[in-house]
């Protein structure tokens, strides 16, 4: 349902996206690690199409992002770390707003909306201004207006920012269970408890290529160890930085 081929993005001298390779089927929740500046946020931003590669295709859907961007979009929500939402809507008139742009009829507002709105804990802050509203019940806005249109691919960018224990787990299990039924999940995280948890396969980023990829006992058996996952993160990632010095070394002298 994503598949990523030879994807790059330069921003002048910088590699910020260098080469990946990713087949992600549906019904599978695959979570995305990686440091700061790894390149994570870049990736899902040409997935979305909301930046086009420098080179190599995405397709989500089986749609190519770059020949047919709104069959594939219509196929799809993304859900970034800090949301826009427009102020001066009510949440129920975002809502609204959403069923009409994907064409669903009203009724499933009624419907689909209210369950989600109830099962997020969103009745109390349904007449009131987004712009009155904190950044965790924010948040819970987005995911539910996401959810609406009941893609089939869902790419959402630190979805526990923000929010409460309570909420984020129910974030956790909507997603599981949607997961489950054949949605699609690309989840970027830095919280590696959050991988354990939910991923059926991890993908660890670092200097803009996908350095590993697998589940958590096909990383462990990658590294002859049966370490947990923290210990194979920082063991990889301090491994390509080794790698990058040395090459950056060689280069020098020659």
């Amino acid at each position: 349902m994503i598949e990523l081929k030879q994807l790059r993005k330069n921003f002048g001298d910088l590699k910020a996206v260098d080469g990946i390779e990713l087949n992600i089927p549906k019904g599978q929740f695959f979570v995305a690690l990686g440091p700061n500046a790894a390149g994570k946020t870049t990736t899902i931003k040409m997935i979305c199409g909301l930046i086009k590669p420098t080179s190599g295709h995405v397709k989500v859907a089986g749609f190519d992002m770059d020949k047919e961007p709104l069959e594939a979009r219509k196929r799809m929500a993304y859900v970034p770390d800090f949301p826009f939402l427009y102020d001066k809507l009510t949440p129920w008139e975002f809502f609204r707003f959403t069923v009409e742009l994907f064409g669903m009829p009203l009724e499933m507002l009624e419907t689909r909306g209210m369950e989600l709105a109830e099962r997020f804990h969103l009745q109390p802050y349904l007449k009131k201004t987004v712009e009155s509203l904190s950044h965790g019940t924010r948040q819970r806005v987005a995911i539910v207006s996401a959810l609406l249109h009941d893609p089939e691919v869902f790419v959402i960018d630190e979805p526990m920012v923000g929010l409460d224990p309570q909420h984020a787990r129910i974030v956790k299990d909507i997603l599981k269970e949607r997961s489950r039924a054949g949605m699609t999940v690309f989840l970027s995280t830095h919280q590696l408890s959050v991988a354990e948890e939910l991923a059926d396969r991890i993908g660890i980023i670092h200097r803009g290529k996908l350095i590993a990829e697998g589940t958590v006992s096909e990383l462990q058996s990658r590294m002859g160890s049966e370490w947990a996952l923290e210990q194979m993160f920082l063991e990889l990632t301090a491994q390509e930085d080794q790698a990058r010095e040395e090459e950056s070394t060689v280069s020098t002298q020659s």
